[in-house]
């Protein structure tokens, strides 16, 4: 099973302000969609706190397995798949046969999931100092970088954009 992180962040790292995300990029939000529903059966794994930053509409988010990643052995949501710990997260996509496993955040899940991805899609929104929650320090030297696509704002995008994926050496 293939494991990959997607991200949003400035040029300074910042990935979301209180419960959401800084800024409104449509362009980004039907690329999340259509990486993470692919073209077989994907899990997306997230912390609690983006699950529930998610709108209610979309919970679960469709066509994918969600997996939450919570430290409440209480915590349930009709849609989701708990886990307590990565292994735990990583056999519950394993065992229901996902094809590819989407590590989406936020900060806490991204650190811990770092070492075990093999590819990183990165948005980066050309705009500073737009959250209050930073992407985790990660090591650019172990990575290469194949930039995909630079996009200018529009009335969907509020910034000017660069879609790139990461892929560890």
């Amino acid at each position: 099973m293939r494991m990959s992180m997607i991200v949003a962040m400035d040029e300074e790292g910042y990935i979301g302000r209180g419960e959401g995300l800084p800024w409104r990029l449509a362009s980004d939000m039907a690329r999340f969609k259509q990486l993470t529903e692919g073209d077989g059966f994907n899990a997306v794994i997230m912390g609690r706190k983006t699950w529930d930053s998610l709108p209610e509409a979309y919970r679960p988010l469709p066509e994918r397995l969600n997996i939450v990643m919570s430290r409440d052995t209480g915590w349930e949501a009709d849609g989701a798949e708990t886990a307590l710990y990565i292994g735990r997260a990583i056999e519950i996509a394993y065992a229901d046969g996902c094809d590819e496993c989407w590590v989406i955040g936020g900060a806490q899940i991204y650190e811990m999931f770092l070492d075990r991805v093999e590819e990183i899609h990165l948005t980066t929104v050309q705009t500073n100092s737009s959250g209050d929650v930073k992407f985790p320090e990660w090591n650019h030297a172990e990575w290469s970088e194949e930039v995909i696509e630079k996009l200018q704002s529009d009335s969907n995008n509020e910034y000017d954009t660069t879609y790139s994926i990461w892929t560890r050496r």
